[in-house]
């Protein structure tokens, strides 16, 4: 089976919704989606950006809020704007890149994109985490104990660095093969791709 490669970042608004739907999307079908968190702040410090581009641009940042809002509407998705935006993901990465090994990442993830962009809470608070760890019944103390090992520092490094080398420069990205489908809007384009070479 062809599998679609989901690359996301915590802080990507445009990831919320492809987050809450790219599983339900890829069963039904029937293609393999791997769930691949990375990092933005490498790729855009590259760029020379030290933040946002939607912060650099307000123009475009207005705009990116008011089309959001209109994805969420339809997805019947709650969306109020987090604490701060960009928030730090970079917690939540780590533990992400865990679950992807345990099978626990999709409702991790979902769990988090909630917690920022519906319940407004601070996604690198160690206790939020905690506590999305816990409502998933999962072990959160040894889980954040591992996440914060330097062996998976060095992976969630590793993984963005592939993403830089796969061409990725934004989020979500959806992979297959050497194929890149950029942005929430391609996921169905991203599925169809990988059925066709089956």
């Amino acid at each position: 089976m062809t599998a679609v490669e989901f690359w996301y970042e915590f802080a990507s608004t445009y990831s919320y919704p492809a987050a809450m739907r790219a599983e339900r999307l890829a069963a039904a079908a029937g293609v393999e989606l791997r769930w691949r968190p990375f990092l933005l702040g490498p790729i855009f410090a590259a760029q020379g950006w030290n933040d946002s581009p939607f912060n650099i641009y307000p123009a475009k940042g207005r705009y990116m809020w008011r089309d959001l809002a209109r994805i969420c509407a339809a997805e019947g998705l709650a969306l109020s704007e987090p604490v701060r935006f960009p928030q730090n993901g970079l917690r939540a990465a780590r533990i992400a890149l865990l679950g992807a090994g345990e099978g626990w990442a999709p409702g991790f993830t979902r769990a988090v994109y909630t917690a920022n962009f519906a319940g407004r809470k601070d996604i690198s608070d160690e206790a939020v985490l905690t506590g999305i760890l816990d409502a998933l019944g999962l072990d959160a103390a040894s889980i954040m104990e591992c996440a914060a090992s330097d062996e998976n520092k060095a992976r969630l490094k590793a993984q963005t660095q592939e993403a830089i080398v796969k061409g990725i420069f934004g989020a979500p990205s959806f992979v297959v093969g050497d194929e890149i489908f950029w942005g929430n809007d391609r996921l169905e384009a991203a599925l169809q791709w990988a059925r066709s070479r089956a």
